[in-house]
């Protein structure tokens, strides 16, 4: 995040909104994902992220939402405690959030819940290919720490890690919990959080404390992981 932006809200870049019947029919969020920034959407998914938890550096109480080909954010100023796993279905409009492609419903009753079930399994990728093909996503990397965790004014933190195919920003919001104080530069992490941008920077952006994980050496298996059992 920009600290420069520390008194910014929420900006959206979006054809002006007219009145607009809902659409009949739901598409893909991959369908959505190719559509003009204005366009009015119907999207099904399930919530990849709590509402809310990147409020301190989104300025909103959105969450993501994911179908079995692609991600999008949805972007609200309530918050409606949604957490991972909830079905949705979410009329809005297509809209640019500093780089971030998000969805914007014109008011909660827009955002229609449908049950409940697992929550998405988040996708492995590499640190260098998280980008555009990535964004909107669960994602997880395993990489080490090649810079240790800094302060970004009231936003968060942001630190940054590389598997050797690329470095990573990944930040941090406060309204996660996460304790960012026990990473060391050079530690080998296992981080899990939903495809982001900002502005020209790709980023990963963790949800809870489960998602950013030490990895400790199992020298008895020849090096790896101990979670790669």
């Amino acid at each position: 995040m920009l600290t420069t932006l520390a008194a910014a809200c929420l900006l959206v870049t979006a054809a002006p909104r007219m009145a607009a019947a809902r659409p009949h029919h739901s598409i893909s969020i991959a369908a959505a994902r190719a559509l003009p920034l204005g366009s009015r959407v119907t999207v099904d998914g399930t919530a990849s992220t709590p509402s809310g938890a990147f409020a301190s550096s989104f300025f909103d109480a959105g969450f993501g939402m994911q179908d079995d080909r692609a991600g999008i954010y949805v972007s609200l100023q309530t918050d409606l405690h949604v957490v991972p796993g909830d079905r949705l279905r979410v009329t809005g409009v297509l809209a640019d959030s500093f780089g971030l492609l998000v969805l914007l419903p014109d008011d909660t009753a827009d955002v229609d819940r449908r049950g409940h079930e697992r929550a998405p399994e988040a996708r492995r990728v590499a640190t260098g290919a998280v980008g555009e093909s990535t964004e909107g996503l669960l994602v997880t990397v395993k990489a080490k720490i090649t810079r240790a965790p800094a302060a970004d004014d009231d936003f968060g933190f942001k630190l940054f890690v590389d598997d050797g195919s690329g470095e990573l920003q990944i930040f941090v919001n406060l309204q996660t919990g996460i304790d960012v104080a026990t990473l060391t530069l050079g530690e080998d992490v296992k981080i899990t959080g939903f495809s982001s941008q900002f502005d020209t920077d790709f980023e990963i952006d963790p949800r809870f404390p489960q998602d950013v994980v030490p990895l400790k050496r199992d020298h008895d298996h020849g090096g790896r992981d101990a979670d790669e059992d």
